[in-house]
């Protein structure tokens, strides 16, 4: 484009001043001829009246009108003449020619010489006969002194002249001259195409070089034409794409320095990184370890009979129980996330459901605040994960209650995008975040308000895991918020058909409430610690409880005779193999698919992939006391829903 424009305004400061030459010539002589031309017109008309004035002299005078007729007719052939007639002194008509178009000329011959007139496309000339006088001289007397006579008006000649020929030859003159001035435009033009060709090709070499050397090719131009009114800047573009050849060189060079620095150095963070996961790793399962037994004693030690104060002591014992499982679930969850291993199941998920589960769990922390907590329900479905949103609404309406004071708490749904997206919202009336904080909320043990890390207020993990897991499931997350004026955590989620209901024969079972009365349990746990809590837990339920330490042993108790109904088995045990590999041994033994939980307290990803591929359920320790009821009271349902 550019060089389109540059060639037309070369083209354009050529032919300006050829066209005003050419225009301002061939006006001025087309003017010139046309003045000629009239002027010549006028001339000839006025002689060819003179002329026939003098011939009708005669005539007149003698009244012989048959000559008259013949100097009229004679006058009418000249070109142009359409019409001739002659009149005497007294205005009377002696002969006239051709076609008039003026009846009266009698206005006109009062006028004295020479008159003219238009009428339409003719010229219209008058002039008086006047007698001759010629004056006699004696050659022997004196000359006359006295005035010469004065000539006497005999009569008028009329001519009509067609201004016809006229025109013709003015349009021919115009048309030529019309012609001259095309002709010398289009020689202008091609001699500025020309012009602007011998211009534009230098020009055109120089860009074609610069755009080269824009694209990374830095090669040296060696045709260079001394004569080119542009060879000194091709010559400096040769310098510059050598200067810039070398400058590239060097950058590479450098790049490929700094690149082998960081590859070294991405190594060595990922080996650190490595080790580091394998160290915490190991030390999350030495910590879980007696943080999972701990849990338990605690809860069979809050089954038994006390006082108030000792009761008080257990209470106090089981928050710090609580707190520290809380930090490792927390710290487990942030691993998963980060480290990829979550997988995701998509499936219409019913809103309803999900608030009512919201609302029956932490319902009663907010009453025991003395907070209002409202939920508008929605017959809704979403196309998400059911475990993962439903964790991330639990904890944004946790997160709610626990920083409301006063006031209540709300949990809705509102549909965006024309019906194509639902909006779950979490609103709150409590202290507000102001915005300086709003962007540091999302980090990891970050807190508004509590900068003494009261342990009371929570870990500060709620909102990184509910960034983490919306990320994950790439739903959007807003936040709005100010200090003093509540705020809102959103989540937009797509709308899902709604699966059709179907009614199972396991529905009336799971509505039965049942207890683990004699449910057999085989527990299998190298940890002594562990297995010793586990198992007293499991005999104040009410389970018939056999714990081994190996598969070995769980083997030998089978050929005794003791048939589970469920199993509840650790993933390491030691160098006997894994739980994964105990499970299926007692399942083979058994002839049947029975149920069964594994407990670990790795946070392998793999290891979530095993165990779901196995068909078994993983529950990571420190495991709470009321997820392992809550699957062991399922599993009674459905065992004994069989038996009946």
């Amino acid at each position: 484009m550019r060089r389109v424009t540059i060639r037309s305004r070369i083209l354009a400061t050529s032919l300006l001043p050829v066209a005003l030459v050419v225009a301002g010539l061939v006006g001025y002589f087309a003017f010139s001829r046309l003045g000629d031309m009239r002027e010549a017109h006028t001339q000839w008309s006025k002689l060819l009246v003179n002329r026939l004035a003098q011939a009708s002299e005669y005539g007149v005078f003698s009244g012989n009108r048959a000559s008259l007729q013949r100097i009229c007719e004679s006058t009418l052939s000249e070109p142009g003449v359409q019409a001739v007639a002659i009149f005497d002194s007294e205005g009377v008509l002696l002969t006239r020619v051709g076609v008039p178009v003026v009846a009266s000329y009698a206005e006109l011959m009062h006028r004295g010489g020479v008159s003219s007139s238009q009428e339409g496309n003719r010229d219209i000339w008058i002039l008086p006969i006047e007698s001759s006088t010629v004056e006699l001289y004696d050659l022997f007397a004196a000359p006359s002194q006295s005035a010469p006579p004065v000539p006497k008006v005999l009569g008028h000649v009329v001519i009509e002249i067609s201004r016809d020929r006229l025109h013709a030859r003015e349009s021919a003159v115009l048309y030529v001259s019309l012609a001259v001035g095309l002709l010398g435009l289009l020689l202008g033009g091609l001699l500025a195409a020309r012009l602007g060709t011998l211009v534009m090709r230098p020009i055109t070499r120089v860009s074609s070089r610069i755009q080269r050397i824009g694209k990374g090719d830095f090669a040296i131009d060696t045709h260079l034409d001394h004569n080119d009114p542009l060879y000194q800047v091709q010559s400096d573009l040769n310098s510059m794409a050598i200067q810039l050849a070398w400058g590239r060189d060097e950058l590479e060079q450098r790049v490929a320095d700094v690149t082998d620095a960081l590859r070294l150095k991405k190594e060595e963070a990922e080996s650190a990184t490595l080790a580091k996961s394998r160290f915490l790793s190991a030390a999350s399962h030495d910590l879980r370890q007696p943080v999972h037994a701990l849990g338990l004693f605690v809860a069979r030690l809050g089954q038994l009979p006390m006082d108030l104060q000792v009761r008080k002591l257990v209470g106090n014992i089981e928050d710090s129980v609580q707190a520290m499982q809380d930090l490792l679930d927390g710290l487990l969850d942030l691993s998963r996330l980060e480290s990829g291993v979550v997988a995701i199941n998509p499936g219409a998920v019913s809103v309803g459901a999900l608030f009512d589960a919201v609302r029956v769990a932490l319902e009663p922390l907010a009453a025991a605040k003395g907070l209002r907590f409202r939920v508008r329900n929605s017959n809704a479905h979403v196309l998400t994960d059911a475990l993962v949103l439903q964790r991330i609404v639990m904890n944004l309406v946790h997160n709610a209650i626990r920083y409301t004071q006063q006031g209540s708490v709300l949990l809705t749904g509102r549909l965006e995008n024309h019906g194509q997206d639902l909006r779950i919202e979490v609103w709150d009336s409590g202290i507000g975040i102001s915005p300086e904080q709003q962007s540091h909320i999302f980090r990891e043990f970050y807190q508004v308000g509590n900068a003494g890390r009261d342990r009371r207020h929570g870990l500060g993990l709620g909102l990184s895991i509910v960034e983490r897991s919306a990320r994950l499931l790439g739903h959007a997350l807003a936040l709005r918020s100010n200090l003093g004026c509540g705020t809102r955590f959103s989540i937009c989620v797509p709308i899902a058909l709604a699966p059709q209901a179907r009614a199972t024969a396991g529905d009336d079972v799971g509505t039965q409430p049942m207890e683990l009365d004699g449910l057999q349990v085989l527990v299998i746990e190298d940890d002594a610690m562990a297995r010793d809590a586990v198992e007293t837990l499991l005999h104040a339920w009410g389970c018939t409880v056999c714990a081994v330490l190996s598969l070995d042993q769980a083997v030998k108790t089978l050929q005794n005779g003791f048939v589970p109904d469920v199993i509840v088995s650790d993933y390491r045990l030691g160098d006997a193999g894994t739980g994964l590999d105990a499970i299926a041994t007692v399942r083979n033994m058994l002839g049947g698919d029975v149920a069964a939980c594994l407990v670990s307290g790795d946070t392998d990803g793999g290891l979530l992939q095993a165990a779901r591929d196995a068909g078994l359920i993983l529950l990571h320790k420190p495991v709470r006391p009321a997820k392992l009821r809550a699957f062991l009271r399922r599993t009674a349902m459905v065992s004994r829903g069989r038996g009946g």
